[in-house]
């Protein structure tokens, strides 16, 4: 009988050199919770892995651009409520002087009052949020209105265009309202309004202040519907950071089905890695190509 000792390295090697593999796999496997790690474990599962991850990042991508929204729209309905309670006060101080039985010294001070007033609705008018003008349309780097010292007028300086922003596959938010459609509408001029009541509480006839009184009305009724505006958009975006949420743990889960590791699995396969190989390693130290007969029965 004829024996070959450098066959039987070579197949011992072999058997070594895969059993090493299968430990070697099976610690990986443990150690990252996955039973998929190179492309090779499983090119069908790896390939929709890739997929799900650009999704995932896709949905990350629509939650910022969300977040950014909600946070903008957050402080515009913030500013424009602000407006609203600049103008309800407006419409309480033109009440009190149309009564008929002020002194001129107190119209004086409730004409100043007022200036105070169309002051502060014009620093609101011109919000910004993260360096952008709300309310300049899509003219984020132009301060929407300008006050005139001198002669009190207001000027708008934005357009009448809205920016739009993606928060979803074909899906966009409009991101603002332009000052035009809520401080200059037609029949509803906030700054016209408060500067003809102005005048009428100084010149001190009832019946002009009445009539400004309601211009100024007007003019907050339009302010409060443009507001609720911001806060039905900021419903629908709520929304849709909830179904975005949602969408990315579907995905995560869809991940961990491909890949996931049975940790169960996984202990027993390493622990039947681990014992064949030590059993190949004491087989391959008994091996001696110098006393080959000792295998031989």
């Amino acid at each position: 009988m004829r024996v070959v000792p450098s066959e039987l390295y070579t197949n011992l090697l072999a058997e070594l050199q895969t059993d090493q593999q299968n430990e070697n796999q099976a610690v990986l496997e443990a150690s990252s919770g996955q039973s998929v790690n190179t492309l090779s474990d499983n090119p069908v599962a790896a390939g929709q892995l890739v997929l799900d991850r650009a999704q995932i990042d896709d949905v990350d991508q629509f939650s910022y651009s969300v977040s950014t929204v909600q946070g903008s729209m957050n402080a515009a309905s913030s500013a424009l409520n602000s407006v609203v309670s600049s103008l309800t006060q407006a419409v309480s101080v033109g009440t009190e002087a149309a009564g008929g039985t002020l002194s001129s010294s107190e119209l004086q001070a409730l004409g100043q009052q007022m200036s105070q007033i169309e002051q502060q609705v014009v620093g609101l008018a011109n919000t910004t949020y993260q360096g952008s003008y709300l309310f300049s349309g899509t003219a984020v780097t132009t301060q929407a209105y300008t006050l005139n010292s001198s002669t009190g007028a207001v000027t708008y300086n934005g357009n009448d265009d809205s920016n739009q922003v993606q928060v979803g596959e074909d899906q966009t938010a409009t991101l603002n309202l332009p000052g035009s459609s809520i401080f200059n509408a037609s029949g509803a001029d906030v700054f016209q309004s408060l500067a003809n009541l102005t005048s009428a509480i100084n010149s001190g006839n009832s019946t002009s202040i009445g009539t400004a009184v309601a211009s100024v009305q007007t003019a907050l009724n339009n302010v409060s519907c443009q507001q609720s505006v911001y806060d039905t958009w900021l419903q629908q975006l709520g929304t849709d950071s909830t179904n975005l949420s949602q969408e990315k743990v579907t995905l995560q889960q869809n991940q961990t089905s491909l890949i996931g590791a049975d940790e169960a699995q996984v202990a027993t396969n390493l622990s039947q890695a681990e014992t064949t190989l030590q059993a190949a390693i004491a087989a391959a130290g008994q091996v001696s190509q110098d006393s080959l007969l000792n295998y031989l029965k």
